[in-house]
């Protein structure tokens, strides 16, 4: 039988490189779609196919697509990896920024879903990976696009999960906690360069240290994990609905279930040290 085809998007490093080499490593026929073909060149000597794509482009998106289908026929399994965390006080980030956060986070990944459906609904199989993160399930301070893009993606794969079931496609969340990729530096440089002056100053400057500091980064899970998670909901018979995996992700979802809103905020406030430098500031 015809090995399997695969196309992971964000694989240029972090979870989308090492999902790639997994799934390759398991006989897949693997597609890796990143902007940067330069940063993926390495993925080629696995014998992985490297495809140039952006998912804020939809002519890219489409003709990634096309390309799969003309070379090998099908698509078996999309991860919808490609992503990136927008921090910042709500009165400070800029509407272009918010909506080029919906536009890598929410509308990429779903205008990829809609491309690659057809050829799944005619086979009647098929499994759709949707990355989102536990921060889907929880809030954090100043990260209020970023959250609103991942509860998104969350309500969106609930949806799409009922309407597929009667062509035999699986939709399958992946919940990360705290991984140790580019994302939380990338993360928080945008939230100094966003709210790092001003009214929020010492709440951004704190959540970055937080978030990108050395402590928090010797907590970090490592990617592969992440990937081992995908492929063993991709090679499931029956894979499970999500997979909450990765420093924190389990615990702080079932603290935010059972926590009030306000309790929660309060915890939040503590854990990322933005409590002790307010209190600081008024000292």
């Amino acid at each position: 039988m015809a090995a399997k085809v695969a196309l992971v998007t964000g694989a240029s490093s972090g979870i989308g490189e090492a999902t790639a080499l997994k799934l390759r490593s398991l006989g897949y026929m693997v597609y890796a779609a990143a902007r940067r073909l330069d940063r993926m060149q390495h993925l080629a000597k696995s014998g992985i196919k490297l495809l140039a794509m952006d998912v804020t482009d939809d002519a890219s998106m489409q003709m990634g697509i096309n390309a799969i289908i003309a070379e090998a026929g099908r698509i078996d399994v999309l991860v919808n990896n490609a992503g990136y965390g927008s921090y910042g006080a709500v009165e400070d980030v800029p509407m272009d920024e918010a909506r080029a956060q919906l536009d890598v986070n929410v509308f990429g990944a779903v205008r990829l879903i809609q491309l690659a459906l057809p050829g799944m609904r005619t086979r009647r199989s098929g499994t759709i990976v949707n990355i989102t993160s536990m921060g889907g399930k929880i809030h954090t301070p100043l990260g209020a696009w970023y959250h609103g893009s991942k509860f998104a993606l969350e309500a969106i794969s609930d949806c799409l999960r009922m309407e597929l079931q009667p062509f035999g496609i699986d939709v399958v969340v992946i919940e990360p906690g705290g991984i140790g990729t580019e994302w939380a530096g990338i993360a928080a440089d945008k939230l100094r360069q966003t709210s790092g002056q001003g009214p929020y100053a010492v709440q951004a400057n704190a959540m970055a240290q937080s978030m990108a500091g050395e402590d928090n980064r010797k907590r970090l899970s490592p990617p592969q994990i992440i990937a081992d998670t995908i492929a063993r909901a991709a090679t499931a018979a029956r894979p499970r609905t999500r997979y909450a995996i990765g420093f924190g992700a389990k615990p702080m979802i079932f603290l935010r279930r059972i926590l009030s809103d306000r309790t929660f905020d309060a915890m939040m406030r503590m854990a990322t040290g933005i409590s002790r430098a307010l209190k600081a500031q008024k000292a």
